[in-house]
């Protein structure tokens, strides 16, 4: 039955974010490694689902390895210096021919699909110059990008490609970055998700010096982190264009772009492992993912529960019901103590709950009122996305503003992480004597409690 009840609500999930991302726009970015990687077709796979889910989609596929490659063939110098290749005007051909390649090669895919793709002469360059005593040569830097026209492609039903290429006003091809390409198509659009998809993309511990605020998944990887987290982060670890460490330059660039396409009006940035099959949709359509999502303020709230959220509450607080975790409540119950609960919500779906319930004992001052936090509820997608403290913290404040001396919570198997929240063990015979009234000793559930 708990299975049962898990692929419902990954149904009710998929079911959701289809009627959300309905006509929304997602940028693809894909690292050149995984274009060369046996998961390709399946990718490609993925995308075309999410483009008949009714979303729109754009595609930027990375070149780097493929236009090495074929400078090499070449016998062409080439140097990568502050993230850019630098390379003779004799390369700019060569260069051309492998990110057209690329392009195609995603084009063809999609059409296996029965999806129509094209690729387009959709962004303006200028030369990236000389820099430092360093001449970039074919390496160029984003100027504009025809909106319009990109537009009327995504409207007519099509899939933009976008190799790595730009012209200037003269019609001259400079080789640019596929992942700031990716970037500023997903700004200039103003689209919902950017996608930056490449092998093991970890933010770990072990790699990067982190944020006592950020939390981490049972890999000990970075499931999530809001602007203010990632731009600690950036600032902890340096710049990414003197980083010797290949993965950690790349990671910390890919952070950069993320908190900059947030900050101009991306919804999220994903940084996905793209070895991880049918990772897209996962994200897109669910809260399974692996990688890191970046953020701005507006994702999640916490409101008060609404009649209609009832019954995705009760859903929620289910498993925990069964695992003895929870007492069991009825929506009689949670109607009659409506203007209790908190909900944690995000598109459009609850994914968390708690209640604050405040007890005033009989001839007592106001001063003498105590209150217990109850029916703390997470959904276990975001249980490594900081959820379960932000509700709790939210509720403390609500009860400071009441100006409430204490409060209690009353548990079986999460004190450890109460205790972590600062509530510390307490007597049972503390607690009001309205609530404990309700306390079953067979049950055994310890109070904590954090005093103000």
């Amino acid at each position: 039955m708990e299975n049962l009840s898990e692929s419902a609500k990954q149904i009710r999930d998929v079911i959701n974010y289809i009627k959300i991302f309905k006509d929304a726009l997602a940028v693809i970015h894909i690292d050149d490694q995984i274009i060369d990687s046996g998961l390709l077709p399946s990718l490609i796979h993925d995308i075309a689902l999410i483009h008949q889910a009714g979303l729109k989609v754009i595609v930027a596929p990375g070149a780097r390895k493929q236009i090495s490659e074929i400078l090499d063939g070449a016998k062409i110098e080439w140097k990568i210096q502050n993230g850019s290749r630098v390379a003779p005007e004799s390369a700019m051909p060569l260069i051309k021919t492998a990110a057209f390649d690329v392009a195609n090669t995603i084009m063809n895919h999609l059409a296996g699909e029965n999806r129509t793709a094209v690729i387009g002469n959709w962004v303006k360059a200028r030369a990236k110059g000389v820099l430092d005593g360093t001449d970039y040569g074919t390496a160029g830097e984003i100027d504009k990008l025809k909106i319009d026209v990109i537009k009327q492609t995504l409207d007519d039903g099509f899939i933009p490609i976008f190799p790595c290429i730009g012209w200037n006003d003269l019609g001259k091809p400079y080789n640019i970055s596929s992942a700031e390409l990716a970037q500023q198509i997903a700004c200039g659009l103003k689209a919902q998700k950017l996608f930056y998809i490449l092998p093991d993309p970890k933010i770990s511990k072990n790699e990067f010096s982190l944020p006592d605020s950020v939390h981490l998944s049972d890999g000990g990887n970075i499931p999530a982190m809001n602007l203010a987290e990632a731009e600690e982060i950036l600032r902890m670890n340096g710049d990414c264009k003197t980083e010797a460490n290949e993965h950690r330059a790349q990671i910390l660039s890919l952070l950069r772009l993320a908190k900059d396409a947030c900050k101009k009006g991306v919804d999220r940035v994903h940084i996905l492992n793209g070895n991880v099959d049918g990772i897209l949709p996962c994200e897109i359509f669910s809260g399974i993912g692996s990688g890191t999502m970046v953020y701005n303020n507006g994702y999640g709230d916490l409101r008060a529960m609404q009649p209609q959220d009832i019954p995705s509450v009760l859903s929620l607080m289910n498993p925990f019901v069964q695992k003895g975790i929870l007492l069991e409540r009825t929506a009689k119950q949670l109607k009659a103590d409506l203007d209790s609960y908190i909900v944690y919500n995000v598109d459009e779906g609850i994914h968390a709950c708690a209640a604050l319930k405040v007890y005033q004992e009989s001839g007592a001052s106001s001063e003498a009122t105590q209150a217990e936090i109850c029916a703390v509820a997470v959904d276990p997608a975001y249980g490594n996305m900081g959820v379960g403290p932000k509700i709790v913290n939210y509720l403390l404040d609500k009860a400071r503003a009441q100006k409430i001396k204490s409060v209690f919570v009353m548990t079986t198997q999460t004190a450890d992480f109460f205790e972590k929240l600062g509530f510390a063990p307490d007597s049972i015979d503390s607690i009001p004597p309205e609530r404990k009234k309700l306390w079953n000793p067979e049950r055994g559930s310890k109070v904590y409690r954090m005093k103000f």
